[in-house]
């Protein structure tokens, strides 16, 4: 069953599926006035939280604590360094069986997983 989705949650949609990257909500709000299709700071927060709670938008934390917005698409894993900020994407996922077996045994619709290792880079490692 589709969800009924409001005019903000559609704007929102529409800008991850054409930026096809992560994004703050901050970013969100500037990219949409940018756009002229300005709405309230609290009703982006308000529109990605229904977004991600229907399955279609995923968050990101960062070490910081900034949460990074993008379209569920597919699952992300990151090498996260806690000096610099860079994170590496990493391509293979050593969980999906995993996933699959929560799922059956917990009876739980998965709608996607993070795995984020936190550490130092190679630069940051040799700046000590």
């Amino acid at each position: 069953m589709k969800a009924i989705r409001t005019r903000s949650q559609e704007r929102i949609l529409n800008l991850l599926k054409n930026i096809k990257q992560e994004i703050s909500a901050q970013d969100i709000y500037i990219e949409l006035r940018n756009l002229n299709q300005s709405m309230g700071l609290a009703t982006v927060y308000r529109s990605l939280e229904a977004l991600k709670l229907e399955g279609q938008v995923q968050v990101r934390t960062l070490s910081n604590g900034e949460a990074l917005y993008s379209l569920t698409q597919q699952d992300k894993h990151h090498l996260t360094c806690l000096q610099c900020g860079i994170s590496i994407p990493i391509h293979q996922c050593p969980v999906h069986e995993v996933e699959s077996e929560l799922e059956t045994t917990h009876k739980f619709k998965v709608f996607y997983h993070t795995l984020e290792f936190f550490g130092l880079c190679d630069k940051c490692q040799n700046s000590h």
